[in-house]
């Protein structure tokens, strides 16, 4: 299925080895549940790197952008567990883009493709995106989706990307789907220009609201 909602929170991370078991046991056991418990929050899907960088990649889907910036989010940013400070302090490679879901077509998951164009606001381009990666143009393709980052949101954080930055995610079936879905941007010349880095992450898995008990 598409994404769900019309906002998304969108980090990703590295962590050295020797904190790896930890931080996988809190994200497992703790910030994902915790996060999607949130009011306005619908579902949280986690990564893991296959090819590209950060190693660790994490979507939140919300209802609409301004859950991520509302009391009940502000509140528990403010508020957080001891593990969480621990964990957070550990993260290295860090990017955070609160942004607008704008297109997200096809059916279901998969492996997950994240394409970084550079600062958009173009409709000229979200409709050239949006032509080039239908889904029902490619075998292996189920989904896919561009989210258009809020700078005021997003905030300073971020790194290794422009907190303005649009991002292209496609779910695909395996790892040689996703990848030919990625030459349709990096090796379409109208897309060079725009293109920062790409990556494939493998689905580790997804918690939604009607998950927790």
């Amino acid at each position: 299925m598409p994404i769900a909602g019309k906002g998304m929170l969108l980090t990703s991370m590295d962590v050295d080895p020797a904190h790896e078991a930890d931080f996988n046991r809190w994200y497992d056991r703790e910030h994902l549940e915790e996060r999607v418990a949130i009011e306005g929050f619908v579902e949280a899907r986690r990564y893991v790197a296959e090819e590209g960088a950060p190693k660790y990649l994490c979507l939140y889907s919300t209802e609409a952008i301004e859950v991520l910036d509302s009391p009940a989010y502000k509140t528990r940013l403010a508020n957080p567990t001891e593990w969480s400070k621990t964990t957070m302090a550990r993260f290295k490679n860090m990017i955070r883009a609160v942004a607008r879901i704008t297109i997200s077509q096809g059916r279901g998951r998969g492996a997950a493709l994240g394409i970084r164009p550079a600062s958009g606001g173009h409709d000229t381009l979200r409709e050239a995106l949006r032509t080039a990666l239908d889904p029902q143009s490619a075998d292996g393709i189920v989904s896919m989706h561009v989210i258009e980052s809020d700078p005021a949101l997003s905030g300073p954080s971020t790194e290794g990307a422009g907190s303005g930055d649009w991002f292209v995610l496609i779910d695909a079936i395996d790892d040689s789907a996703a990848d030919l879905a990625t030459r349709r941007v990096t090796d379409n010349f109208a897309f060079k220009p725009m293109v920062i880095s790409s990556g494939i992450y493998r689905l580790l898995w997804d918690i939604a609201k009607a998950d927790i008990s």
